[in-house]
């Protein structure tokens, strides 16, 4: 056991494969540490971050993550390592004294290896290790064989850029993410029948190291116990991994990754009804190419906030939490996809809106 370094965890996997909810969880439930969260959000503005501050952290900070979130606003980490990672990484290691675990978590689609290879940077390695890499799987698509929720939006977002034929495809990103792993988590597994969990376990196994788990959970909820304290030292071993992003540089090819074909904007609205704001956003899903809408919303003139979340065809809400006292309530949505047409999505659910101005709670 590395008692005299920080040990980090790193989450990957795909969008809506239930990260933010496993995080949230564990962020929650453990209480007697002091974590620190690197998000690596995909778009203009940080929903996984603000979820995540509904947590309990206990990361003192003196500056922009005075919550212990410490947020990267490019969407790959794989391609800021050296220009955003490494500076926030450095900015936790002079707190090190206040800090228990840095977990981290990527963006749908970024490659965990650059990640862990950045911990071999000697001003990085003298004071961290990774704790170990986990790779959260969305169990209905594995055992359907897409997986990931919304596969053919991705996959129609790939080929519409003839010139990039070595792009990665989702099961090439997926056997990338599951190299790196040291603990599976299949998510979901309410949705799974024994014969479906039994066809995820038999694929799971074709793939993994004997020596590499798989934990199936339901809403998010898992013992931290089990996601830390894992002590793998993964920076130690990455460079003996071969993934297909490899394969692709070592054959001269151009760099590029799948993400850079999506779009990203934000619709921010004052108080709004939730069942139009709903029906827009299936309306708009229907219409056009989106893979991933969250946010939050201020319902008419309830005290609490409504967080709203849709992968493919799939929209849900809940109420995380009261509107604090002097806080503007406000709706703020983030759509990820391909081609939006932003004028659209405003119209949509502008008609939800039911008082343009935003008052304070």
């Amino acid at each position: 056991m590395q008692l005299d370094k920080i040990h980090a965890t790193v989450v990957t996997g795909f969008l809506g494969s239930g990260k933010t909810t496993l995080l949230s969880n564990l962020i929650r439930n453990a209480t007697d540490k002091r974590i620190a969260v690197i998000v690596n959000e995909f778009g203009e503005m940080d929903i996984d971050a603000e979820l995540l501050r509904g947590c309990p952290l206990a990361c003192d900070g003196e500056d922009e993550a005075e919550d212990g979130i410490f947020e990267l606003a490019n969407g790959c980490i794989c391609c800021t390592v050296e220009e955003e990672f490494v500076p926030v990484m450095k900015k936790l290691i002079e707190k090190r004294d206040s800090i228990d675990h840095i977990v981290i978590e990527t963006s749908g689609l970024a490659l965990p290896k650059p990640l862990v290879q950045a911990f071999n940077w000697p001003e990085i390695k003298q004071h961290c290790t990774v704790d170990s890499v986990i790779a959260v799987l969305d169990g209905p698509a594995i055992a359907a064989g897409t997986w990931a929720a919304d596969p053919q939006a991705v996959a129609t977002a790939r080929l519409a850029d003839t010139s990039l034929d070595h792009d990665p495809t989702l099961e090439e990103l997926l056997d990338d993410q599951l190299a790196a792993a040291d603990l599976v988590i299949v998510s979901k597994a309410d949705q799974l029948d024994d014969r479906r969990r039994g066809a995820v376990r038999a694929w799971l196994t074709a793939r993994l190291p004997r020596q590499v788990k798989a934990l199936f959970i339901e809403n998010g909820e898992a013992d931290p116990e089990l996601l830390t304290g894992l002590d793998s030292a993964t920076e130690d071993r990455i460079e003996a991994i071969t993934t297909h992003h490899d394969a692709h540089h070592a054959a001269g090819e151009d760099h590029a990754h799948a993400h850079d074909h999506f779009d990203a904007m934000v619709v921010a609205l004052g108080a709004v009804d939730s069942q139009r704001l709903i029906a827009g956003m299936q309306q708009l899903i229907g219409e056009q190419t989106i893979y991933r809408a969250k946010g939050f919303a201020a319902v008419g003139d309830k005290p609490m906030r409504q967080v709203v979340q849709a992968v493919g065809e799939r929209i849900a809400h809940y109420f995380d939490r009261l509107w604090e006292a002097g806080e503007t309530r406000a709706t703020r949505l983030v759509f990820i996809g391909h081609d939006l047409d932003r004028a659209r999505i405003r119209e949509v659910l502008s008609a939800a809106e039911i008082d343009a101005a935003a008052t304070p709670a």
